[in-house]
């Protein structure tokens, strides 16, 4: 595999990071209302340590976490991009991407000071979570494999 080839795969990995954070927004917003909670600030928390950054004001918080949740979400289908240049398909790519990014939270969330050590997230918060990134991974993988499958073969 060429260079450009992973590029490409990388690119795709991003539209399709893209999609599958959409279905993320869908699937929690539906699980937030059902639930009557407000949406986790955690990773915008985690952000805006790393960047050394505080927004001020409701509203300037909501956008920060907007963006924060769609960066994170389309930059980890670059991820997806490059499991599929390494030549991993179907649900294993999903089931490896799923371990990359929801693994990567549950590590580096409270090691940031963020959110709680897992051991007292509870089983339902941490059933509701891994669900969310299942769909994720799962969303993702699907939009790769169709951009990849239509855009030609690789040479």
């Amino acid at each position: 595999m060429k260079i450009g080839d992973v590029a490409g795969m990388v690119g795709k990995g991003l539209a399709a990071g893209a999609v599958g954070t959409a279905v993320m927004t869908l699937s929690s917003t539906v699980e937030m209302k059902l639930r009557d909670r407000e949406a986790s600030s955690a990773p915008a928390n985690a952000a805006a340590k790393v960047l050394g950054i505080q927004p001020k004001g409701k509203e300037e918080k909501a956008r920060f976490a907007q963006g924060v949740h769609w960066a994170y979400g389309t930059s980890w289908g670059a991820v997806r991009g490059v499991i599929g240049a390494l030549g991993l398909t179907g649900p294993l790519a999903a089931v490896t991407h799923f371990g990359a990014v929801w693994g990567n939270e549950l590590v580096m969330l409270p090691a940031l000071d963020v959110a709680p050590p897992l051991r007292e997230w509870g089983a339902t918060e941490l059933g509701v979570d891994a669900f969310h990134h299942g769909v994720y991974a799962i969303a993702t993988s699907i939009a790769f494999e169709l951009l990849d499958r239509h855009s030609g073969p690789r040479t």
